[in-house]
């Protein structure tokens, strides 16, 4: 049986490696040695005849990884391992390819987490101590770190200058081995050897011949007192023993401290682990050379006793070749993007930290619209503020403008408060908060508006007054007039009422099952089926098909729900209830005739339906509504927050001191719509960047939001929960 496994083995390397050589690019003596024994374990399990056919193994020593990127390039090497912000670098800027993938016990993903040996310090308070990186662009030493303290704007980033360049002002000296042709400042405590050689330069180079170089060497520089703070992934963790566990502490992003076994909840954030990469015309034959080499000497090998792929303590070192903490290496399927393998939240930041080098996005803010009204007030907006570039984007939905968002296609668009749940369950973050108070006054030595308590709006049913026998718990077998799909007000509040004799409050929890059963048929737009025969689509330049979730649907929105209500100018197309906000409810009547919609219409003529089934006037929301609603947030991506932030301050201010422009940032009503953008009652912005998503949203929303969502389906939702942590 085991000579048919080596003539197997033969005919494997002869028939598809074709005698070439590979060649493993390695940064430190250590990994030399490690390479060379497994070149020698290889040679003793591999039978002599597929050894001539593949030509052994060799090992090429290099001064760094970047080193080796340009070796390979160069045709000089084949492969190595890489920390992904490096192989992201490797393929996008040196046309590499990735070929496999590191995946640890608890997936695929690693946590990045800031240590500390000072019991007094805590996140908010790292400007001016001393920093340690494993690596300059590594995921858990610099990308994630730094994203993180850009978004609660604690490090602040001009733009103008290179990003190392205000981290090298931030800290008051570092170790940030790779940083020497970025900011030579961040090289200051690192300890390698300094030659004017390459090759024998290993100061603050990403070789572990310096000894502040990758997690292990940053903890090392932490342990030695040189550094203040060690930004390492959580796998570094095990490497403290018990007698040193309550010497060293994590830092949390709430401003408290932890113990290094509260990692989970304690961290910067997460991201990929590492990669190995290889040049386009190499990779099948890395494929299969990675396939054999683990099945003879992975965690799982037939041969681990001879060679151990993912252990390191034999070379007097950690983490070579491979990190030692992983389980499985897991071969990359050839039409797998970049963005498939490292998460499009990863790939976001990256760019955002400027990892491509500079771009026009980098001086603009793309903002999402979803309709004709939208981009021509977007458009407009754009040419009010010309000292700020804002860029309008088309989008379909407000679900399409997270979607984008995500991808880094635009940059920031208004969300009402469920979709503000969505946005954040896709890992976007709230920059502002639209404002319905009185007076937006900021607090004095304050540059915004700061609030405990956000002013909220409520969902409300109106019938026509005509409409005598319209009412709570009599709306079976009627039409139906909802906002949008995922609307608060008109798709979420309304189903846990009694609708109608045959529904009540234990009814299925998913509403679009709940009014397509109670209601005839009705218009929600972005639904189907029912649900969409009561909607009439858009004309002229906004001309689309019936029922599309965009103000181009003429029963959109608050507005659409009450044109709904009211009818077509022909007076035909119309339903018997509307569910929207009691926000601009009664500006919105009076844009009925000033729209050309229907003329004659007051507040009189409509009437609200109130939970216990009798009705009211539109005056006692407050008593009559079906739920308080959160208001809209402007979410972003993480690293993007200080941006959208100061652009949309600026753009407020510049507008409120020009009061003799035309264009109102929170009016929508001369283009022929209302909300568009911002709801048109926002008085301004209240600063939340400081705050998450479930803050602003409240618990009660938030519980209430995540049980619908759980017996919902939900395409976005679904898009947002593709793992890259978990899918290998």
């Amino acid at each position: 049986m085991k000579g048919l496994h080596h003539v197997l083995l033969f005919v494997f390397f002869a028939c598809c490696v074709s005698a070439k050589k590979m060649r493993w690019c390695t940064v430190s003596d250590p990994e030399q040695r490690k390479c060379a024994e497994l070149a020698k374990a290889l040679v003793a399990v591999l039978p002599s005849a597929a050894i001539a056919a593949f030509a052994r193994l060799s090992c090429v020593r290099a001064s760094s990884t970047a080193d080796c990127i340009d070796k390979i390039k160069a045709n000089r090497a084949d492969i190595v391992t890489l920390d992904a912000g490096e192989v992201y670098s490797a393929v996008k800027q040196f046309d590499l390819v990735a070929v496999a993938k590191e995946v640890y016990t608890d997936g695929g993903c690693i946590l990045s987490v800031a240590v500390v040996t000072n019991k007094s310090l805590d996140i908010r308070s790292l400007r001016g101590l001393r920093s340690c990186h494993s690596g300059a662009r590594y995921t858990t030493g610099w990308s994630l770190p730094l994203g993180f303290l850009l978004s609660r704007s604690f490090l602040s980033w001009s733009k103008e200058n290179p990003l190392s360049q205000d981290v090298s002002s931030f800290f008051r000296a570092s170790c940030v081995p790779g940083a020497a042709t970025m900011a030579s400042p961040l090289c200051a405590l690192c300890q390698g050897q300094k030659s004017y050689i390459r090759q024998k330069n290993y100061f603050c180079e990403t070789s572990h011949s310096e000894p502040f170089y990758n997690n292990q060497g940053a903890l090392r520089c932490l342990r030695r007192g040189a550094g203040d703070v060690a930004f390492v992934d959580h796998l570094a963790l095990e490497s403290f023993d018990e007698s040193e566990q309550d010497s060293f502490w994590l830092l949390c992003p709430d401003g408290t401290q932890a113990s290094l076994s509260h990692y989970r909840s304690c961290n910067l954030g997460r991201g990929p682990g590492g990669g190995m990469v290889t040049r386009h015309n190499f990779r099948k034959v890395v494929r299969k050379f990675v396939s054999i080499v683990q099945k003879q000497f992975g965690r799982l090998g037939k041969e681990r006793q001879r060679f151990q792929l993912f252990n390191s303590s034999l070379s007097g070192e950690s983490d070579l070749l491979f990190r030692d903490a992983t389980d499985k290496l897991v071969v990359l399927p050839d039409n797998m993007d970049v963005s498939q393998v490292m998460g499009l939240d990863y790939i976001a930041l990256l760019k955002g930290l400027g990892h491509e080098g500079s771009s026009l996005q980098d001086s603009v803010v793309r903002w999402c619209c979803i309709s004709y009204a939208e981009q021509k007030k977007c458009e407009r907006w754009a040419l009010s503020i010309k000292s700020d570039p804002l860029v309008c984007v088309k989008a379909v939905s407000m679900r399409d403008c997270i979607e984008k968002i995500k991808r880094d296609e635009v940059d920031a668009v208004s969300l009402d408060a469920t979709h503000t749940f969505i946005a954040g369950k896709c890992g976007l973050v709230p920059v502002v908060t639209e404002y319905y108070g009185s007076e937006c006054v900021p607090a004095e030595g304050s540059a915004h508006l700061e609030i405990d308590e956000l002013p909220s709006a409520v969902g409300v049913a109106v019938a026509k007054r005509s409409s005598r026998n319209v009412f709570m718990g009599n709306l079976g077998g009627r039409r139906s007039c909802h906002g949008h799909m995922y609307s608060p007000a008109g798709w979420l509040l309304p189903y846990r009422h009694t609708l109608s004799m045959e529904h009540n409050s234990s009814a299925p929890c998913d509403p679009n099952h709940v009014y397509s059963t109670v209601f005839w048929k009705g218009c929600l737009p972005g639904s189907q089926g029912n649900l969409c025969k009561v909607c009439m689509g858009g004309t002229g330049k906004a001309a689309t098909k019936r029922c599309t979730d965009n103000h181009n649907e003429r029963y959109y929105g608050n507005m659409g729900a009450l044109r709904c209500l009211v009818g077509d100018p022909s007076g035909k197309s119309y339903g018997d209830v509307a569910f929207l906000e009691h926000h601009n409810l009664l500006t919105n009547i009076l844009g009925l005739n000033s729209s050309r919609w229907a003329e004659g219409w007051t507040q009189s003529d409509f009437e609200l339906l109130c939970v216990d089934g009798h009705r009211a006037a539109l005056s006692e929301w407050e008593s009559c509504n079906l739920g308080a609603i959160p208001p809209n947030s402007i979410m972003t991506r993480p690293v993007l927050t200080s941006r959208v932030y100061d652009f949309l301050m600026k753009s407020q201010e510049t507008l409120a001191a020009t009061q003799s422009t035309e264009f109102k940032l929170f009016e929508s009503h001369q283009y022929g719509e209302s909300d568009l953008l911002f709801k048109d009652a926002t008085r301004c912005f209240v600063h939340t960047s400081h705050m998450d998503y479930r803050s602003i949203l409240g618990e009660e929303f938030y519980a209430h939001l995540e049980a619908v969502f759980k017996c919902t389906r939900s395409d976005i939702l679904e898009f947002c929960n593709q793992d890259v942590c978990s899918i290998f």
